[in-house]
């Protein structure tokens, strides 16, 4: 059964950049959050009607990710992950009034039955980074933020700080990504280590 390693963190401080870079040195398995592939990512960002099932559809990408990889004999990184999907941005969707209370309940029971059936991850690996940093780092690369908003980013910045002391401690790697250069090269035989230790 192959490892399971999320990389956590705020949007655009490099999830995505981090989980490519690593699976370029070593043979890992990937799941990634699949923006543009998913059928109701961009009907949500036009119809915050449409939240609900944007939720539900990424919770179900997160399992059959993680089915896939626990069923392979490589280790395995994903891009958030399903805690990720539920402990922040279904909790930042109720917040912000695009999931009403029984929408957030019924999220939370879909949540709590596919974690039943699925071991929790083996590792997270937390980028963190000031959130004024990142969205300079946003604005540097003129990218163009999704469903999180800039004005979200503390939002979630607090829903991670409420979520990340959670986590047992042996299963947390923390990286301080505010003085580590965009392609995380030097980093990243120190976390190739921490991976073989699992």
């Amino acid at each position: 059964m192959g490892n399971l390693i999320c990389v956590i963190g705020n949007s655009g401080v490099g999830k995505t950049t981090l989980v490519k870079a690593i699976s370029q040195s070593y043979p890992f398995s990937t799941g990634l959050e699949q923006h543009t592939a998913r059928p109701f990512q961009q009907q949500f960002k036009e119809n915050p009607g449409y939240a609900l099932a944007n939720q539900v559809d990424y919770l179900l990408l997160r399992a059959e990710q993680e089915h896939h990889i626990r069923c392979g004999e490589k280790p395995g990184l994903v891009d958030g992950g399903m805690e990720m999907d539920f402990y922040i941005f279904t909790k930042l969707f109720l917040q912000k009034g695009y999931l009403n209370q029984d929408q957030f309940i019924l999220c939370k029971r879909l949540y709590e039955e596919l974690r039943k059936g699925l071991p929790y991850p083996d590792l997270f690996i937390f980028l963190s980074a000031p959130v004024e940093l990142i969205q300079q780092r946003y604005n540097s690369r003129g990218k163009v933020l999704r469903i999180a908003q800039s004005a979200d980013l503390h939002h979630i910045d607090a829903l991670l700080n409420d979520w990340i002391p959670t986590i047992t401690a042996n299963k947390l790697f923390q990286v301080d990504t505010t003085a580590i250069e965009s392609s995380y090269k030097t980093i990243i035989p120190t976390l190739l280590k921490k991976i073989q230790t699992l």
